[in-house]
């Protein structure tokens, strides 16, 4: 028999042996692999289709101009026009207009419309062009039509010739559907029309969201582009193709890489259980592998052959993941979509393509997660002494070489240190590295706290029962526990693995949902709230409108909101300006603060104040106290920042300023949302029946405050709903660690059991002892959990968040789900020790001990 048989024949004999041990390992790596695999094909999938569509929309333009403040004066078209360099222009109007449902029941259906030229668009833009009926070939110019995408056909239930009735402000009036855009991609929802119908319908006249240049053959586009911006000014920035789709990317590129970071939880705890697997193996063969070094195998060959075995693993469960993966990321594009869960990829249906390069790197970190939990098992068995392993029943193994302290001592300090580092890029990656150094100086440290917590434990139930009254059982349970560290900690460390990441993410997620809720409750004080469509530059009420609303008597107080879109980075998405009144005397009794601020008895006369979210100090440096320059009205004015506030509704930043300050600079008088409060003595439905009689009443929004709390919330739990996913698995295979752990290393003391009925223990003694063994160790993994969990929820609370998405939270502990699964893995762990331990003492007591004659 040549080598590479021989190593064949042993490695099926194991697996025979033990194919269900060998079973769970294989699932858990292709769990974890099929999770990362899955969201990252999902994510990309949806990033992708986001993007192309996107593009599809600037057509085959060189250059793109924009305003900061979002629409600006059609004026500048003619002038581009003229501008030397340039061979084509093409004006655009993009914006956003509701859907007037009220016979459905629905308002919050919103649909992209573009206006356009179509003699221009037809050179730069060709996908864009609507295709009217044959006998109504002038329907792109004309000022009723509008032509909808097949995707925005299906979504609204329209064909040709139907009229769509959209809500403009406090208006309402009907366009008729013309045609479809019928190369656009599929998916997209998007609706054209000429440009100049779109800004008389619209309320968007002379207005323009940007103007793409098709540049002269030969022009530097670079050296064109500082050129042109110079001569624009501060208020218009000029930006390519290839930056519109970095600015996309950056909109997600956190939420993508915490799920796939979240993903790797699943494989990390896999990896543990390989590895404890991979130890258990060598332990119980230890007499086995003695023997085939006296038969002649070399230290170097026994390696490569518990090595193969872990290789061979790894590509089971990691191809296998692969194609778990992309099976259920086809099940969830079909089902549900593109965004799972996030904001950024609603209304996407992807195509899925398969990833060959994704593909080989989670192979390949699936293979390389199964042989780190290979190589010290290989190491241990290297070092085997055949005559020894012969004679002898020595169980060390691989985790009791790691009983020095000083490896996992350093790596705790290493993590604390890495906490204190800022972010790479804007993405927290030393957090996530000290996460893994937490986890792996805490697995680490077992070996050594294992001896030291039983020990002491031993020692105190000794004094205790001084007179000689202790419990057998109880004795040998304490005592094996404690001078058999290493065995106990393979076991205890995939409880330690799983029980702590869910700890950790069980608490950062519920901290951020009642942190969420307690804002949601200071951000909306009052009792109802009334939107209309927004319109251009103007907000959807006007003075009269804004009149007749504070004119009602059921209501106490009535704030005006206005909203607008600033653009203070072309490499950023857009930021958010609300102005609105805001008590100068005390701000905090209208928004979150957090930290210091200014009061109005510290502003000079001259100073205009604003109060930015927390994500604007980390993406823009917006101190308290720092003046800042920003594009409102029709110039670049400047501000003092005088406090910052928590805002978990928008990502990328918000700006908070006097409504009063807005008005007088930009002369817009218009508002955007009515926040109103009832009377003491005025019910619900009385302001409802108020509000209706109104002229426009079929044009407004009108939710309660508890109606918005209770949508976000469920919109924070689906978000959400990957990642309870991920800690249900991470738990599941925490589980099948311990079963796995415990089944063999009852096999692995069949001879220990036998001796023990040899002297008198019963069989039920026997089966007490190994229940009391589960259970002390799973409730030590479980109190280690706790700690470990916690230390880690606390760096993804207020690092990883943080510097992920740019704001804060409160901590809150959820006690009771953290209980009952400590329970149930307590549960679970007993039960498991009790099969296992039926299975180990049900054979002869005879042949247990045959080994010992």
């Amino acid at each position: 028999m040549n080598a590479s048989t021989l190593s064949g024949w042993l490695l099926l004999g194991e697996w025979r042996a033990r194919f269900v041990q060998v079973m769970v390992a294989v699932m858990a790596i292709a769990i974890g692999v099929a999770l990362g695999f899955s969201i990252h094909l999902v994510n990309t999938a949806a990033f992708n289709e986001f993007s192309a569509a996107s593009k599809s929309l600037s057509g085959q333009s060189d250059l793109q101009i924009y305003s900061r403040q979002g629409y600006f004066d059609e004026l500048l078209y003619p002038r581009l026009a003229q501008y030397e360099g340039v061979r084509l222009v093409n004006p655009v109007l993009e914006f956003t207009a509701r859907i007037s449902d009220k016979q459905n029941g629905e308002n919050e259906r919103k649909l992209k419309i573009l206006g356009i030229d179509m003699f221009r668009a037809a050179r730069i833009s060709p996908d864009l062009l609507g295709v009217p009926a044959e006998d109504r070939r002038m329907d792109g110019l004309a000022n009723d039509a509008v032509f909808l995408s097949p995707a925005a056909m299906e979504w609204l239930q329209v064909g040709q010739g139907d009229m769509l009735r959209f809500n403009v402000g406090t208006q309402t009036f009907a366009l008729r559907v013309a045609g479809g855009v019928t190369r656009v991609r599929a998916g997209q929802r998007i609706a054209v029309m000429d440009i100049g119908a779109a800004q008389w319908r619209f309320n968007y006249l002379g207005l323009l969201s940007r103007i793409e240049l098709k540049l002269d053959a030969g022009i530097h586009h670079e050296a064109f582009r500082k050129e042109l911006e110079r001569e624009l000014g501060a208020q218009f920035f000029v930006t390519e193709l290839e930056e519109q789709e970095a600015r996309l990317a950056s909109m997600s590129r956190a939420y993508r890489v915490n799920l796939n970071m979240l993903a790797l939880v699943a494989l990390f705890t896999g990896a543990f259980l390989v590895f404890s697997t991979q130890v258990l193996s060598v332990m119980r063969r230890r007499s086995q592998l003695a023997l085939l070094r006296v038969l002649g195998f070399t230290r170097k060959q026994l390696m490569r052959q518990i090595v193969t075995e872990g290789v061979v693993l790894g590509v089971i469960g990691s191809f296998l993941g692969l194609a778990l993966g992309y099976g259920f990321a086809t099940l969830v594009i079909q089902l549900f979509g593109g965004d799972l869960g996030s904001i950024f990829f609603s209304d996407i249906q992807p195509d899925l393509n398969l990833d060959l390069d994704a593909a080989l790197v989670y192979f390949a970190v699936g293979l390389g997660v199964t042989l780190l939990g290979t190589v010290l098992p290989a190491r241990d068995a290297m070092q085997i002494k055949p005559a020894v392993a012969l004679k002898s029943d020595n169980k060390s193994n691989a985790i009791e070489r790691l009983s020095s302290p000083w490896p996992a001592f350093t790596c705790l300090v290493v993590a604390l240190l890495l906490t204190q580092l800022p972010p790479v890029g804007e993405l927290p990656v030393f957090g996530y590295l000290a996460i893994a150094l937490l986890l792996i100086g805490g697995i680490a440290l077992m070996p050594r706290f294992a001896a030291w917590f039983f020990s002491f434990v031993l020692h105190i139930v000794k004094k205790r029962f001084s007179d000689g009254k202790l419990n057998a059982i109880v004795l040998m349970v304490l005592a094996r526990l404690a001078n058999v560290p290493g065995q106990a900690s393979v076991a205890l460390s995939g409880v330690l693995a799983s029980f702590s990441l869910m700890v950790a993410m069980a608490i950062m997620v519920l901290s951020f949902r009642v942190s969420v809720d307690n804002w949601l409750e200071q951000v909306l004080p009052a009792d109802l709230y009334v939107r209309s469509a927004d319109s251009g530059r103007q907000g959807g009420f006007l003075a009269d409108e804004q009149e007749s609303l504070a004119g009602l008597p059921l209501f106490s107080r009535i704030d005006f909101l206005r909203y607008q879109q600033l653009v203070l980075d072309p490499e950023r998405p857009e930021v958010t300006l609300i102005a609105r009144a805001v008590d100068l005397a005390d701000p905090r009794n209208t928004l979150p603060i957090v930290g210091e601020f200014i009061k109005s008895s510290q502003l000079s006369e001259h100073d205009r104040p604003i109060w930015v979210s927390e994500a604007m100090v980390d993406l823009y440096g917006y101190t308290v106290g720092k003046q800042v320059r920003l594009p409102v009205g029709n110039g670049i004015h400047t501000f003092v920042v005088a406090g910052v506030w928590r805002d978990y509704g928008r990502q990328f930043g918000a700006v908070q300023m006097q409504l009063s300050d807005y008005q007088e600079l930009t002369d817009d008088m218009s508002v955007n949302t009515a926040a109103m409060w009832l009377r003491s003595q005025a019910t619900m439905d009385a302001a409802y029946e108020a509000l209706q009689q109104l002229p426009y009443a079929d044009t407004l929004e009108i939710t309660q405050s508890q109606a918005i709390r209770t949508t976000s919330l469920q919109i924070f739990d689906r978000s959400f709903a990957v990642t309870y996913l991920l800690e249900i698995i991470a738990v599941i295979i925490g589980l099948l660690g311990v079963a796995t752990s415990f089944s063999v290393q009852m096999l692995a003391r069949s001879k220990e059991f036998g001796m023990l009925r040899h002297i008198g223990v019963t069989r039920k003694q026997i089966l007490a002892l190994l229940a009391a063994e589960g259970s002390l160790l799973t409730m030590l993994g479980v109190v280690l959990g706790f700690i470990l969990g916690g230390i880690i929820s606390l760096i993804l609370i207020f690092i990883i968040n943080p510097q992920s998405f740019h704001w804060t939270m409160q901590l809150s502990m959820p006690w009771n789900w953290l209980l009952l699964i400590a329970a149930i893995m307590l549960v679970a762990a007993t039960v498991t020790a009790l099969i296992a331990g039926r299975r180990a003492v049900s054979g002869s007591v005879v042949r247990a001990v045959r080994e010992d004659w």
